[in-house]
């Protein structure tokens, strides 16, 4: 099982899913969204998994400073352009994905390959 964790070292839910897999013996690979974005590829792979809509996070500052809330965007093109608009942690499982704390699903995933 390869999981990979995209999300900042400050944000809690990425720590909590972090924390979440190492109690299970296994080690994520993790992202930090302040020093690599997330690739073209792997975004378009996140977004067919948990639809484009909920990618972005409204609560984000970087969504508040930038007046989102008033404009149209495409969500894939503006979290390119600036990653720390993606509602984290992204969690991905090969071709699966999870945005924020989602514990049921990243078990299911655990049973899965047991």
């Amino acid at each position: 099982m390869t999981i990979q964790i995209f999300g900042t070292k400050k944000c809690k839910d990425t720590q909590k899913a972090v924390r979440f897999f190492k109690e299970r013996g296994i080690n994520p690979h993790q992202v930090d969204l302040k020093e690599k974005g997330i690739s073209p590829g792997e975004l378009s792979n996140v977004a067919r998994a948990v639809g484009r809509e909920k990618l972005i996070d409204p609560e984000s500052k970087a969504y508040k400073e930038k007046g989102m809330a008033y404009m149209d965007f495409d969500p894939e093109e503006e979290v390119l352009e600036n990653p720390l608009l993606l509602k984290t942690p992204v969690v991905r499982n090969g071709k699966e994905a999870t945005i924020g704390h989602d514990p049921e699903t990243w078990q299911a995933w655990i049973e899965k390959e047991r």
